[in-house]
């Protein structure tokens, strides 16, 4: 089973970059993303359908926003979205897909860099998603959440740690809680498993500032966030670099398990 996750940074951007004929030619059984930035309306044919994968979306209400996406190579059993509170879903963050014993999730976590208001949005999403995830490590499936989760966990996943720690997506309240998440809960970071001292390799997104891409001035922000027997199966990860479809990178996982 091979696993992609992205953020867009705007799916149409991302379509006029060539995303979806490499998506096409991937091989992905599921291709998570986030950061729509667009209606259902404003999807044409190859979003909605590139190859012989089916698109699957919970768009944001406000126009030119955020929003997830999954993209899956076999017909879902059921696909449900939203977290049941409505400022989060008022913002289209969260989508799932049911495959047998397996659930596959994209989750786009809200960004606290435009201000203090939305850091305190950012806190408000982390207080409800942790119980989420509680309940839904109890409801004994395997599980993967991939997606743009907006934190930087250590001080490995990011360039520059030292000048960035009061810095939303590295302030110790959300590296904490991150923490708490792998080790209170028992979810797994599935790349830190199989490259648990990478640095530079590991990063997933760049600023658009200066030359912070060619420089490799990066942070790890995309994850593959899996239930313990699931993260087990893991075999490869690659970030995919050759092209950019957005100010991320793409992050594949296979899994020795089937969809």
């Amino acid at each position: 089973m091979k696993i992609i996750t992205l953020n867009l940074n705007g799916i149409r951007s991302a379509s006029r970059k060539g995303l979806f004929p490499w998506i096409s030619r991937a091989g992905a059984d599921a291709v998570c993303v986030q950061e729509l930035k667009a209606q259902e309306g404003d999807l044409d044919g190859i979003m909605r359908a590139p190859g012989r994968m089916r698109g699957y979306f919970h768009h944001a209400e406000k126009k030119g926003y955020s929003g997830v996406g999954l993209y899956c190579r076999r017909e879902p059993d059921r696909v449900a979205a939203g977290l049941g509170n409505r400022e989060a879903d008022s913002e289209g963050r969260y989508l799932r897909a049911d495959f047998g014993r397996l659930s596959v999730v994209s989750v786009y976590l809200p960004s606290g860099s435009a201000g203090p208001h939305r850091q305190a949005a950012k806190f408000r999403f982390l207080d409800h998603f942790f119980p989420h995830l509680k309940k839904l490590a109890a409801e004994g499936r395997e599980v993967v959440l991939c997606g743009d989760w907006n934190i930087a966990h250590r001080e490995i996943d990011l360039r520059n740690w030292r000048t960035n720690q009061k810095n939303s997506g590295f302030l110790p309240e959300e590296r904490q809680w991150l923490t708490r998440v792998f080790d209170e809960l028992g979810w797994v970071d599935v790349y830190r498993r199989l490259h648990p001292q990478a640095t530079g390799a590991a990063y997933t997104w760049w600023s658009n500032r200066g030359q912070a891409y060619a420089k490799n001035v990066g942070w790890r922000i995309d994850y593959h966030v899996a239930t313990p027997k699931l993260a087990a199966t893991a075999r490869r990860a690659a970030i995919y670099k050759s092209r950019r479809f957005s100010d991320h990178a793409p992050l594949t996982i296979e899994y020795d398990f089937k969809i």
